[in-house]
C-alpha cells in the first residue's frame, strides 16, 4: 500500500485534495491552542509528547502548519503522513 494517501474531498469550488498529518511534538500541548493549528486535534501521549491530528489541503498549507510550530520554538519530533480519516 501507497504511504503517501491523498483523498479527494468536495468543496464549495469543486475538488480539493488533502493529505492527513500526524505531527508529534515534544511537551504536552494545551487544548487551548487547536485554534492556531487550523482544527488539527490535539491528543496528549503518555510519553510525555503531543500528537497534533488532522488534514490539510496542500504542501503550502502543511509548511505554514510547521512554521507556526517553529514560531512557538516547540519541538518537533515526528511528521508522519497517515491514511485519511474525516472524522477529527
Amino acid at each position: 500500500m501507497d504511504d503517501h494517501v491523498i483523498s479527494l474531498v468536495g468543496s464549495g469550488t469543486g475538488l480539493a485534495m488533502t493529505s492527513a498529518y500526524r505531527i508529534r511534538i515534544k511537551g504536552h500541548l494545551d487544548s487551548s491552542w487547536v485554534d492556531w493549528f487550523d482544527g488539527f486535534n490535539i491528543v496528549h501521549q503518555p510519553d510525555g509528547t503531543t500528537l497534533l491530528i488532522g488534514a490539510v489541503v496542500d504542501q503550502p498549507a502543511l509548511h505554514g502548519l510547521l512554521a507556526r510550530i517553529h514560531s512557538l520554538g516547540l519541538h518537533l519530533l515526528l511528521v508522519e503522513q497517515t491514511e485519511p480519516d474525516f472524522d477529527y
